[in-house]
């Protein structure tokens, strides 16, 4: 399966699966053709963590030419962790759930 990874502004790196890509055009079709944008929303973009779930994070990050009435794309980012084969090291495991277009409030 495809995948694609990034790597924020404080170096974590973060993947997107062609699964969770095709999930969110399902679903949030202001952003067909936006693979990009979202990928750099992660790279570049604030961030804030989930009140609900402190392992998640919602990047966000203004877009101009996103289609009416949006202008912000929010990215979710779950950071988990797994243990690796060799012995009980644990590696990072942090992969985008969702993401959509939003109208910003400020």
């Amino acid at each position: 399966m495809q995948r694609w990874t990034v790597t924020d502004r404080q170096g974590r790196e973060i993947y997107l699966t062609q699964e969770r890509w095709e999930h969110i055009l399902s679903k949030h079709g202001e952003l067909r053709g936006r693979r990009e944008d979202v990928l750099t929303t992660i790279r570049l973009g604030r961030r804030k963590q989930s009140k609900l779930d402190p392992q998640t994070f919602c990047y966000y990050r203004s877009i101009d030419d996103l289609p009416e009435p949006y202008d912000t794309i929010l990215v979710f980012v779950a950071f988990r962790y797994h243990n690796r084969q060799e012995g009980n090291e644990q590696a990072t495991n942090n992969f985008v759930t969702t993401a959509w277009g939003d109208v910003s409030t400020t």
